[in-house]
């Protein structure tokens, strides 16, 4: 197919792509700009669309990608960025000083619910809190994914009526 027939056939399609574009975004503004982008995309893989197949759908298929593609992008920007002032912080002269016998207390009584739970409980637990993934867990102790998910969740419960904070 020649660069002209190819191009007559986007433009020939062209007018079905702008309410899918509506569509996606919900905005005039954002639309045209997704329609612009898929056309660009659809002219610099030219070679890629294979002659006789449905040209709408290679578009449509297109288009779907490069929004998802641009909402992703969005999604991470926004995560990433933190834009709360930290004005807060500019006049703090106040330092903390940690308490190493409330943190050892603190320790010790942790290290005590640990030990106290069953050992069906603990053992998955401790692995666990080793840095052992579940699946690795579950091959070292020859019990099923599940079970061991829900004997660290059990052992998690435990702990935490067991454990009570100052």
């Amino acid at each position: 197919m020649s660069t002209v027939e190819f191009n007559q056939l986007l433009l020939n399609n062209t007018e079905f792509l702008k309410p899918f574009a509506v569509t996606l975004t919900r905005d005039n503004e954002a639309a045209k700009d997704l329609l612009q982008e898929t056309m660009y995309r659809a002219l610099a893989n030219q070679e890629k669309y294979n002659v006789g197949t449905n040209i709408k759908a290679w578009l449509y298929t297109i288009m779907r990608n490069i929004f998802i593609n641009n909402y992703r992008r969005k999604a991470k920007q926004a995560t990433i960025l933190d834009s709360t002032p930290n004005e807060f912080l500019i006049n703090q002269s106040q330092t903390a000083v940690a308490n190493e016998a409330i943190t050892g207390i603190n320790l010790k009584e942790v290290q005590k619910a640990i030990y106290g739970l069953p050992e069906i409980f603990r053992n998955p637990f401790l692995l666990y809190f080793d840095g052992y993934k579940y699946h690795e867990i579950a091959d070292m102790l020859g019990e099923p994914l599940g079970t061991i998910k829900s004997r660290i969740h059990f052992a998690r419960k435990l702990l935490k009526t067991q454990i009570q904070r100052y």
